[in-house]
């Protein structure tokens, strides 16, 4: 089976002994950027998310949180049937579905509905289904992107292996269309990669995916040159989203897989490196560090051309090219030199993600490439996710799902004196540590 069951040995990138901690100084927030998404305004006949009783449910303390709860499968319903509605397809317009894909996106990232999703989830695929086949560009990237939320939602599990096998010919199809938009493939890549990692119930079904990812990245990847091919600025996306999802699959991915991927891509790879999309160089060189990990649990492995690709990622982690904008020299540079100290000595950086009273430990590229993953699907709902999902839960080793009352909520709660003095100590320590690192024309590694 390609993912590890509950209660089964920790899969690759998964902390042993569990990853959470209590924490009381949590609600003083997590030092990541999430932005929340926003739904589209139109004047269609679909209602709009925002405003609504659904909205305030996201945060903060609920008056009446099952009436709020109601009040949101209500919504969906409406989101639903704006999808599948059987009029003329002049009646419902194309900006009524694109708001209703949307809207219903942003309540699956936010919510936890596997109820919901369960009971309705062969009208979703159908909808999902038209809007691969016959949907204009934007529907399609919108319904795959729906797709791996879905996935979230159900879990690992008979329903959650159907509904993905009854839509992944269609995400193959649309990715392994050179006529499709890049937005949309670009989303099928996303939804192939997660969903083959929650549902996909075999091995043929994790290396189907594989080769399907790893056909859209390898074509760019030259065979026996130093620099790959020229890549089209449009496609920079869609190869950096597929080297993502295939990445993800590689944590999951057996070991008498990955020498045979080691060796056929681990010397093709370095040359992404030279590209000029900055998101595909970090996507590249963070794929490269994971495959370094994994050839742990392999005997006798050595990379022959070690020298070679240190250069390459110490040119990175010190590059000062003026006509790179300062923001991604800056990502760049801090990037690469994890990647160079890792590939070089093994160290990884730890990363500290709280969440309500919790702490979420990320040791390793593997949890760091599965981390990114549900981040980007999830955005801004990512912690409510992390705090009552038991798929993440599960996938992290948070252990059950926390049950506070009241009482102890109240207790663990910082005044808003004590929270303003310690995001005082802790704006004046990142303001430190940042001014020893920032660009003064020389980088020190």
């Amino acid at each position: 089976m390609p993912r590890a069951r509950k209660g089964s040995a920790p899969r690759r990138g998964q902390r042993r002994g569990g990853g959470a901690r209590s924490n009381t100084q949590a609600e003083s927030g997590s030092s990541e950027d999430e932005a929340a998404s926003e739904a589209r305004s139109n004047t269609s006949e679909c209602p709009s998310l925002v405003s609504t009783a659904a909205e305030e449910s996201l945060g903060g303390d609920a008056v009446d949180e099952q009436g709020q709860q109601e009040d949101l499968e209500e919504k969906l319903k409406e989101y639903v049937d704006c999808l599948t509605d059987k009029r003329p397809p002049l009646s419902v317009s194309f900006k009524t579905r694109q708001s209703a894909l949307e809207s219903l996106r942003l309540a699956l990232a936010a919510h936890l509905l596997p109820d919901f999703v369960l009971e309705r989830r062969l009208t979703l695929a159908d909808a999902l289904e038209k809007c691969l086949k016959k949907g204009k560009d934007e529907e399609q990237a919108l319904a795959a992107a729906i797709l791996g939320l879905l996935c979230v939602q159900l879990g690992p599990g008979p329903k959650g292996e159907e509904l993905f096998h009854s839509l992944q010919p269609l995400l193959v199809s649309v990715l392994s269309d050179g006529t499709a938009s890049p937005a949309a493939r670009l989303h099928c890549a996303s939804a192939l990669g997660l969903g083959c990692y929650v549902a996909a119930g075999d091995i043929q079904d994790l290396v189907s995916c594989l080769t399907c990812l790893e056909g859209v990245f390898s074509r760019f990847c030259g065979v026996g040159g130093p620099t790959a091919p020229v890549v089209p600025v449009s496609l920079h996306g869609l190869l950096c989203a597929a080297l993502q999802a295939w990445a993800l699959l590689l944590t999951i991915c057996p070991s008498t897989h990955i020498r045979h991927i080691l060796d056929r891509q681990l010397p093709r790879l370095p040359q992404l490196l030279s590209s000029e999309s900055v998101n595909l160089r970090i996507a590249a060189g963070e794929t490269i560090a994971l495959l370094f990990e994994l050839t742990r649990d392999l005997e006798d492995f050595i990379y022959q051309d070690m020298e070679a690709l240190c250069s390459a990622l110490r040119t990175l982690a010190t590059d000062s090219n003026k006509y790179r904008a300062k923001a991604d020299r800056r990502r760049q540079r801090s990037t690469f030199r994890a990647v160079l100290r890792f590939v070089e000595g093994g160290e990884c950086e730890e990363e500290t993600v709280r969440f309500g009273l919790e702490v979420l430990y990320v040791d390793s590229w593997a949890r760091r490439r599965i981390y990114a993953a549900f981040k980007d699907v999830l955005g801004s709902g990512l912690h409510h996710h992390l705090q009552n999902n038991e798929l993440l839960r599960d996938i992290f080793g948070l252990g059950p799902v926390l049950v506070l009352d009241a009482t102890a909520l109240k207790a663990c709660k910082i005044s808003r004196f004590e929270k303003h003095l310690y995001n005082a100590a802790a704006f004046k320590a990142r303001t430190k540590a940042r001014s020893r690192v920032r660009d003064k024309r020389a980088d020190i590694l």
